[in-house]
Order: C-alpha cells, then sequence, then structure tokens
C-alpha cells in the first residue's frame, strides 16, 4: 500500500528492494530506491544540459549562458589541478561527478524524499505517524553501494591514464624509486628504505576508494537522519499533535539549509581529491625534471 509518513522513519544502511516479491521478477531485487532516484537525477541532468544546448549561438541566452559558466569554472578550476596535459582526457569524466553528486545531494532535500513508499500498516488519522517499510525514494548518494562504485570506476580511470600517460616503469619507479636525484653509495642504502615507503604508499591507493566512498555516503546519510530527527522530535517528546506538526517545520529549517552546504561541499571535495589523486600520479616526471 501507497502511503505517505507525517514523520518519516529514517534511512537504513541498506537500500531496499522496490519489490517486495522480487523473486518472483527477474533482476528485481537489484533495482534499488536508490538507483531508482539515480537514474531520475541522470535523466534529469540530461534534459537540463539538452534544454540548454539544443540552440547553441555567438550570442548565447541565458540557459546557454548559465550552462557555459557552469562549464567554463569547473573546466579552469579542474585544469589548475590536473594541469593543462591531463584535462582534456578527465575533464568530462570529473565535470560529470561532480554534477552527478551535487544533484543527487540536493535531490534528497526535495519533498517526500524517504516519507513516500509503501507501507503495511493501514492509514491513520491525520498527523499520525505511520512508518513507511520500503520508501519509494532514498538519495543516491546515501547508499553505500553508488558511493563506492563510483570510488573503483574513478580509481580503474586513474590507473589507466597515470599508466598510459607515465608509462608503466615510470608509474612503478614513481612509486618505489628513491626520490632526490641520489647518486653514489647512498643510492643503495636508501634503495630499501623506499621500497618500504612504496608499500605504503600501494597500500594508501588501496583505501583510497574507501575513504572517498565513506566521506561521501558518511555525511549524507547522517544528514538525512538528521533532518528525521528534527522533524520528529515534536512527535517523540510528545507533545500536542498541533505543536508537534509546527516544531516538524520549524525545527528541521536550520538544518536545511546546513545540508545544502554539505551537498556543495561534498561534492567539491570528492571531485577535487580525484583531481588531486590524478595531478600526484601523472605530473611527477615534471617535478623530477625541476
Amino acid at each position: 500500500m501507497l502511503s505517505h509518513s507525517f514523520i518519516a522513519a529514517g534511512l537504513t544502511l541498506d537500500a531496499p528492494s522496490l519489490f517486495k516479491n522480487g523473486a518472483e521478477i527477474p533482476l528485481a531485487d537489484s533495482l534499488t530506491n536508490s538507483i531508482f532516484v539515480g537514474v531520475l537525477v541522470s535523466i534529469f541532468v540530461i534534459w537540463i544540459c539538452r534544454r540548454a544546448t539544443v540552440n547553441m549561438s555567438l550570442i548565447p541566452n541565458r540557459k546557454q549562458n548559465a550552462f557555459e559558466a557552469i562549464v567554463q569554472t569547473l573546466y579552469d578550476t579542474l585544469e589548475g589541478i590536473v594541469g593543462k596535459h591531463m584535462i582534456a582526457r578527465t575533464f568530462a569524466f570529473l565535470a560529470t561527478l561532480f554534477v552527478f553528486i551535487l544533484v543527487s545531494n540536493w535531490f534528497a532535500l526535495l519533498p517526500g524524499v524517504g516519507s513516500i513508499g509503501w507501507s503495511d500498516q493501514p492509514p491513520g488519522p491525520f498527523l499520525s505517524h505511520a512508518r513507511v517499510d520500503t520508501p519509494l525514494l532514498r538519495p543516491t548518494t546515501a547508499d553505500m553501494n553508488m558511493t563506492l562504485a563510483m570510488a573503483i570506476l574513478f580509481m580503474i580511470l586513474w590507473l589507466y591514464w597515470s599508466v598510459s600517460q607515465v608509462g608503466l616503469k615510470n608509474f612503478f619507479v614513481h612509486i618505489f624509486g628513491v626520490k632526490g636525484g641520489v647518486r653514489g653509495p647512498m643510492l643503495f642504502a636508501l634503495v630499501p628504505i623506499f621500497l618500504f615507503v612504496g608499500v605504503i604508499e600501494v597500500i594508501s591507493m588501496g583505501f583510497r576508494p574507501v575513504s572517498l566512498s565513506l566521506r561521501l555516503f558518511g555525511n549524507i546519510f547522517a544528514g538525512e537522519n538528521l533532518l528525521v530527527t528534527m522533524i520528529s522530535l515534536g512527535k517523540t517528546l510528545n507533545l500536542p499533535d498541533w505543536i508537534a506538526y509546527l516544531s516538524s517545520i520549524i525545527l528541521p529549517v536550520p538544518f536545511y539549509f546546513l545540508e545544502l552546504l554539505v551537498g556543495i561541499l561534498q561534492a567539491t571535495v570528492f571531485t577535487l581529491l580525484c583531481a588531486v589523486y590524478i595531478q600526484l600520479s601523472t605530473s611527477h616526471d615534471e617535478e623530477e625534471e625541476h
């Protein structure tokens, strides 16, 4: 039974399937509410981009001008990090990451996200608390599967870009080689130390997708549950219905604007960290030559 909850139940760690009897439908268990939101966000972003660029002209209209301003700002920012030699290869992916994460984070703040879905309970009286068992919409960045998938995909592309840019030999030399242009007997003394440092560097690279995904997931997941707590605080304290209703509107307001800031901040952090990782592995030849 599709219902709307006066007070959302909050997010669970797992994203439930939209189909309760998923075993009867092929691949139905794979269609979770977070994947459904991811599809909606992707369609929305593509639609906006098409609307802004459908009639390109030398004298841009408002839509084209706003679109070009966003693209140019992202391009200049990312070029200053990854460098001119990598921006053409990486810009499309990094810009897509930023826009997708930002829109997904802000989509989570729309009314009805997490509070509209399926419930086994019968509808109650006005202002009653009806728990939604399976929400129809769940923030896609509040699902660890999505954030981890984005981080792993980036690491695969990062490895490809790094090896193709500097070569396989230079890639391993950069990780395990002795730095600083040391020559002579001191070189042989430092080899074991830098080999050990290289092993630590490889381990840190392995943790990058974990740190990237957990940071984004943790902040969005915690922010959603914080808003739910503020909305349901009046009902939790057993206040009269009209006071609980007013508190559910007033109390979340400052946290709502805080989540707007967190949404753009987390999209920026995720994208800039990816750009920094690319810069570290593709520009060391220039630094060593200098």
